[in-house]
């Protein structure tokens, strides 16, 4: 078996090299957009079954950007929404035979991890300013400015180890078993794959969301009083 971290190209387009998790990478991406389209195309005031279907989908979404950081979900639920679904499907990409999940692979997980990292960064300066995206380092007194910053790194380093581990073990757990013992055993280590996905995506994406509304949370308090609460009422939704 191939070594977890190495990954071999598939073909070049000119000087890069494309491999096996990009081109998942880009089937997934394919497959969102055009099942966004055709699930979106049509709504009409008197639901449908898919458009209900649909609704309860975003509304679980929204009551859970909510019951986990208090904000209003409206700001997020675009982002963190296509990034659970994103890392759910490439999670369970394993199903189809010959199919290894991107976030197996390093270089996909550390994209996932920088993209959070710039929307931190993203939604913090949109929503306090520059002024106050950098006012949330200093909290709860300036003395951990650098710790912060430092700490803006490494739980972005966290999120990217954690999903990497847990997706790349049960990939990994599954051939070795499925190599030695055929292939109908793997079955039940399969199915808890497939919950270990899950979990992982919804991690990944309450992780996400609490380090984004945190950032915004801190650079919007008064300078002078980390304590003091926030200019806008975090209840409504």
């Amino acid at each position: 078996m191939k070594s977890p971290l190495e990954s071999l190209p598939v073909f070049h387009l000119g000087p890069v090299p494309i491999t096996q998790a990009v081109l998942t990478t880009w089937a997934i991406m394919i497959v969102m957009v055009i099942g966004a389209f055709l699930l979106t195309r049509r709504l009409d005031l008197v639901a449908t079954r898919r458009q209900a279907a649909l609704e309860l989908l975003v509304t679980t979404l929204d009551n859970q950007i909510h019951e986990t950081s208090g904000a209003k979900p409206v700001l997020y639920r675009s982002f963190i929404g296509t990034l659970f679904l994103f890392i759910l499907i490439a999670n369970w990409s394993s199903l189809i035979p010959g199919i290894e999940p991107p976030t197996a692979r390093l270089e996909t997980d550390a994209a996932l991890a920088v993209l959070v990292f710039l929307s931190v960064i993203w939604f913090g300066i949109r929503g306090t300013g520059v002024g106050g995206y950098l006012r949330s380092f200093a909290t709860p007194n300036p003395v951990m400015i650098p710790l912060n910053m430092l700490q803006s790194i490494t739980r972005a380093f966290s999120m990217f180890v954690r999903l990497f581990g847990n997706v790349m073990s049960g990939v990994f757990v599954i051939g070795i078993v499925a190599s030695l013992a055929g292939l109908l055993v793997p079955i039940p280590l399969m199915a808890l794959d497939l919950l270990t996905g899950l979990v992982q995506a919804y991690i990944f994406a309450v992780l996400a969301i609490v380090f984004i509304t945190s950032t915004v949370e801190d650079g919007a308090r008064h300078p002078e009083d980390p304590k003091s609460p926030l200019p806008s009422d975090k209840k409504d939704i």
